[in-house]
């Protein structure tokens, strides 16, 4: 079954391309991509999850990710 989202694939796709284009404007090689984007999960994590959920929340997220990359 498939994982409804709240939010509209739209407004994914929109953000995900002004991510995208700020990584461009800085040239950003593929590995300085990934640990920005990994930072700012850790801060985001950091910033907006109560201490004693994060580790739940970001084995989640890194299980969607490994899920997500699977051929």
């Amino acid at each position: 079954m498939a994982i409804q989202s709240k939010y509209s694939n739209t407004q994914v796709e929109s953000i995900i391309a002004e991510v995208s284009a700020v990584l461009d404007k800085h040239q950003a090689p593929t590995d300085l991509r990934l640990m920005v984007l990994g930072n700012c999960v850790t801060d985001l994590l950091a910033r907006k999850v109560p201490q004693e959920a994060r580790a739940a929340v970001a084995e989640q997220f890194s299980k969607a990710l490994a899920q997500s990359v699977k051929g």
